[in-house]
């Protein structure tokens, strides 16, 4: 191949590439405490009617990103069942969302775990790509107005003390420490 042809090659290459990036859409900004959360509609895993954060504002919400293949996810479980049972009224809400493609499986877990909790699924990670969320588990704590107050990466012991008592605090209208 001749200087030339690799050259002009290259050129072409190149202004494939900047044609590309060019017109593709910018990355969202990243979800940061204080920010609306994005709202969402999903189905349940129960078949009830379809969640979405919508309508449980004016509720404090744990919002959690999950899939069953994801051993930290599983470990979580059991701390976010107690904490639902301590917690769970008409000012709380603890939503899982699960990432999975199989709604068999996402039912056997909770079956396996004893799961009370709603459930959601969100098999195409619409959700879960608006919230950024691709390290499973994650959870984000929102406010009764919609803002996020904390983003959590990674599994939390959500029945400790400190976890509680900070939601606590922000079921009574103080702000999270």
């Amino acid at each position: 191949m001749s200087r030339r042809l690799v050259l002009g090659l290259a050129a072409v290459v190149a202004a494939a590439v900047l044609g590309v990036l060019l017109l593709a859409e910018p990355p969202a900004d990243p979800i940061r405490p204080g920010q609306l959360a994005p709202d969402f509609q999903l189905p349940r895993l129960d078949g009830g009617p379809p969640v979405s954060l919508a309508g449980l504002r004016g509720r404090v919400v744990l919002l959690n990103f999950w899939a069953t293949w994801c051993g930290p996810c599983e470990a979580e479980m059991p701390a976010m069942q107690r904490l639902y049972q301590e917690l769970a009224g008409p000012e709380f809400e603890l939503i899982a969302i699960s990432v999975d493609a199989s709604r068999e499986e996402v039912d056997a877990f909770r079956q396996r775990l004893g799961l009370s909790f709603p459930i959601a699924l969100d098999p195409e990670k619409r959700v879960s790509n608006a919230y950024q969320s691709y390290r499973y588990p994650e959870s984000y704590l929102i406010d009764r107005d919609g803002r996020i107050l904390s983003r959590y990466v990674g599994p939390r012991e959500w029945d400790s003390k400190l976890y509680i008592e900070r939601i606590r605090r922000v079921l009574s209208g103080a702000a999270p420490s």
